[in-house]
């Protein structure tokens, strides 16, 4: 029977006192909270799974209840995302969600909180990818590795990094609507797929994350990938799920 495995760690980083980090793999969340080891989810493959990490806005108050809020409710809705109409309406309301919990037009502790999200939807024939933010998707195959979100940050230098987002989920004191990045793809067989913050994607170059997911599945993949990211120093909260469709 058809399944997809889901590989995740969610870790603080060697530098930032709390994870503002959050994960949704199906029904299940991780919130702003630390896993030891990878975990490894197994589902049937069939109706609409939803895989989504969310990175509260440094800077900004409540990036760990922002990013909690969004990923609390994208795994709500999972099921019913089996269009890119339906993942953009989602993500427009986590945007108005976000911005009514921080006070909405009165404001209050939590204004201007935010996140970023970034995603997939598995379908049994083709996979939906998603972002808001500059969190990532990866599609990993024989030929290499391929981002398939689109960064939502202002131009800099190639080979340098920023922490400047363009737009993002909430992260203002007034309401901004966002411009989701929804994209319809075929799902080749052997496709895996790669959804993290940019804890790991900033401090590693793409040449990195192809050879670890080149070398290992699931878990091992999660945990290497988690591993390399803390000995580049790990500068940032580090989320991370690895997804592979299975046949047997």
């Amino acid at each position: 029977m058809p399944y997809v495995a889901v590989s995740a760690i969610s870790h603080p980083g060697l530098l930032r006192e709390r994870n503002e980090d959050s994960l949704a793999v199906g029904p299940w969340t991780l919130c702003a909270t630390v896993t030891e080891n990878p975990q490894t989810l197994i589902f049937p493959l069939g109706t609409p799974l939803v895989v989504a990490v969310a990175d509260g806005l440094g800077g900004h108050p409540g990036g760990d209840v922002a990013s909690a809020l969004v990923v609390r409710r994208i795994a709500s809705l999972g099921p019913a995302l089996g269009s890119e109409v339906a993942v953009r309406d989602a993500l427009n309301a986590c945007n108005r969600a976000v911005y009514q919990a921080a006070g909405g037009d009165q404001g209050g502790a939590l204004a201007a909180m935010g996140t970023t999200v970034a995603g997939v939807v598995v379908q049994p024939d083709s996979l939906l990818a998603f972002n808001v933010g500059d969190s990532r998707v990866f599609a990993a195959s024989d030929d290499g590795l391929r981002q398939i979100s689109v960064d939502d940050s202002p131009p800099h230098p190639a080979g340098s990094t920023t922490s400047l987002v363009t737009q993002c989920l909430g992260g203002s004191p007034t309401y901004r609507a966002v411009l989701p990045h929804v994209t319809a793809a075929s799902r080749p067989p052997g496709e895996r797929y790669l959804i993290c913050s940019d804890g790991l994607t900033d401090p590693l170059p793409t040449d990195v994350l192809d050879d670890v997911l080149r070398t290992h599945d699931d878990g091992r993949a999660a945990f290497e990938l988690w591993k390399a990211a803390i000995e580049a120093g790990g500068p940032d909260n580090i989320t991370l799920a690895v997804v592979r469709v299975g046949d047997e």
